[in-house]
């Protein structure tokens, strides 16, 4: 095993964390607050980026696995920033009539 390939695991494993914890809050709370969909956005086409990368050099490994399941877990964060979004206006509303 390379020692690139062990250290890019990790990196990916420990960024990788937050986003569980992320999607977590984000059902719980039902809130979008403290959530930037830039930064989110910014984060996907990171991820995007690494993937493509990985396939486009034929280095196909392990390491991909943890690119596409960070990607996935992001993104359902980044889908419930909406559902959480369309909750709360739909609550504002409701509330002033």
């Amino acid at each position: 095993m390379q020692v690139v390939g062990i250290l890019e695991c990790i990196m990916l494993v420990c960024f990788g964390v937050s986003w569980p914890i992320s999607v977590y809050k984000s059902i719980k709370t039902k809130s979008t607050a403290g959530k930037s969909v830039a930064f989110t956005v910014a984060i996907l086409i990171g991820y995007t980026a690494g993937i493509i990368g990985k396939i486009i050099s034929g280095n196909v490994t392990y390491v991909l696995a943890l690119y596409l399941l960070n990607f996935v877990v992001v993104s359902v964060d980044f889908a419930l920033y909406f559902v959480n979004r369309h909750r709360e206006r739909a609550l504002q509303v409701s509330a002033v009539q």
